[in-house]
């Protein structure tokens, strides 16, 4: 009933249209090790980092999370980029 009663318009068109954009901001997700990144606010030079890691120069960093171990020791930081 519903094929039948829905106006012809609603059809039109084809396939759905796909997004150009990924739907998370985020990508991909590294572990950069801590010797690697003094300062973790710093996010020029470790933008500069991750695209060295990644051999991509159009990798933007999205969030840097401080992974730490029982002790409280920094283990690395997992960087989110797009």
């Amino acid at each position: 009933m519903f094929i039948f009663l829905t106006p012809k318009s609603w059809f039109e068109g084809g396939e759905r249209q796909l997004g150009l954009a990924h739907q998370s901001p985020t990508s991909a997700t590294l572990l950069v090790e801590p010797e690697s990144i003094e300062n973790e606010g710093d996010t020029v030079r470790l933008q500069e980092r991750v695209r060295a890691l990644t051999g991509r120069s159009d990798a933007e960093v999205v969030s840097v999370r401080k992974v730490l171990d029982k002790e409280g020791k920094t283990l690395g930081y997992q960087v989110d980029i797009r």
